[in-house]
């Protein structure tokens, strides 16, 4: 972990130094970190080691643990786009939430070497983009529970670790039908402008951030991208998560806030929601440890993972094209029954010649022989088949010219081919 703030690998002479072992005791530890693939192994630009997530997590829980905050790890509860979540046990027996941050694992398919994340931290980009997204979760949710927010207890992080209370709730998006719809609606409102109010978006409130309980009390979860209001899409940012909400209640709900005429108001407005803004949760902010440059860094990422997105769907939409091509050959074949198919031939001088292959006749025809016949009323393949695949005027005269014996037979032999 020392080697990589300035090692994309870290060779195995400089962990060496940085140990302190003798004997070749870096080595053999090297060697057990792999066996459990905590670590891995390049040699492609040059030999050396980096830090799985791995590797990462148990650096992150072993710090914990000497805390005394955890003393067991047990079952997976979620899976997040880029975290996983445990529950955690301390020694008086009481369950926690630990949740381990994974940026880049899966808005990238693939860690492109020669894009530059971070500038100069780019051989640490993941990890450790990770630990500050960590760092930013926790910093908002202790401030805004602080300031009086519905938001799970922090207790502590480490790293990409973040441990948090254990909620009992469930994700608004497995609720199919609310005692109270209005009012629930009219909280998330509520929590929205109130953000606003404090100077920051959320940029993810929908259903799956979102926890609800069996009195329809509700707690927002999952800060790392949130922005400030003085932020140059805000706004939009703003009526996104406006938007997100109201089309949760009308599609999944059945519930209009726009012909619910009891509702005060059915939008927050922006501009009276950023009117006077409170000032003092950034103070809160800066003194959990989140700097402006670690937002700058996280902003710089999201911006990119965005464009990463982009390009993937652009190619998944390129492939299923590609796919439905494919899927057409059975309309291709029918064409080929009727009209017969043009194939390349090779010649005994090197050249290749377009010839005709009637599905339907069994027979290979050269394609300037094939079009005489169709142009004189000759059938090929079928009675409405007529021959496709245009040909060049040098493969007209060749192939008037053509009547050698020798050529006949290789044009025999590519039909027993393609016959078999």
């Amino acid at each position: 972990e020392m080697g990589q703030k300035n090692h994309e690998l870290v060779p195995m002479p400089l962990i060496d130094s940085i140990s302190g072992l003798k004997h070749g005791g870096a080595f053999r530890c090297v060697r057990t970190l792999l066996k459990h693939k905590l670590l891995h192994h390049e040699n492609k630009k040059y030999d050396g080691y980096r830090l799985t997530y791995q590797g990462y997590d148990f650096l992150a829980i072993r710090a914990l643990t000497q805390r005394g905050h955890i003393t067991g790890v047990g079952r997976q509860i979620g899976v997040g786009k880029e975290s996983d979540i445990y529950e955690v046990m301390n020694a008086e027996g009481e369950v926690f939430v630990l949740k381990l941050h994974r940026l880049g694992r899966t808005s990238f398919r693939a860690v492109k070497n020669t894009r530059d994340y971070l500038g100069h931290r780019s051989s640490f980009s993941w990890l450790y983009l990770s630990r500050l997204a960590a760092l930013k979760e926790y910093a908002f949710m202790k401030a805004l529970g602080e300031h009086g927010f519905p938001v799970p207890q922090a207790i502590d992080h480490n790293r990409h670790a973040v441990l948090m209370t254990l909620l009992d709730a469930q994700p608004l998006v497995q609720i199919r039908k609310l005692q109270h719809p209005a009012q629930v609606y009219l909280t998330c409102m509520e929590f929205i402008s109130r953000l606003a109010g404090k100077g920051l978006i959320h940029c993810d409130f929908n259903e799956f951030n979102l926890m609800i309980n069996g009195d329809e009390e509700l707690t927002i979860i999952d800060f790392p991208q949130m922005v400030s209001v003085r932020h140059a899409n805000a706004k939009e940012y703003f009526e996104r998560d406006v938007d997100c909400i109201v089309r949760f209640f009308s599609k999944k709900l059945g519930y209009w806030a726009e012909r619910d005429t009891a509702l005060p108001y059915v939008r927050p407005n922006f501009e009276e929601s950023v009117a006077a803004v409170d000032e003092s949760l950034d103070v809160a902010l800066a003194a959990s440890g989140f700097q402006r440059q670690h937002q700058e860094e996280l902003d710089h990422y999201l911006a990119t993972a965005d464009q990463e997105d982009e390009e993937e769907e652009e190619e998944e939409e390129s492939e299923e094209q590609g796919e439905g091509s494919e899927g057409s050959g059975a309309e291709k074949e029918r064409n080929v029954a009727e009209q017969g198919e043009t194939c390349a031939v090779p010649e005994p001088g090197g050249e290749r010649r377009q010839h005709v292959l009637s599905a339907s006749a069994g027979t290979l025809r050269p394609a300037a022989d094939a079009e005489g016949s169709a142009r004189s009323g000759a059938a090929v393949g079928s009675k409405q088949g007529q021959a496709f695949g245009a040909v060049s005027s040098g493969d007209e005269e060749s192939a008037e010219e053509d009547g050698s014996q020798g050529e006949e037979e290789e044009v025999t032999e590519v039909e027993e081919s393609v016959s078999g």
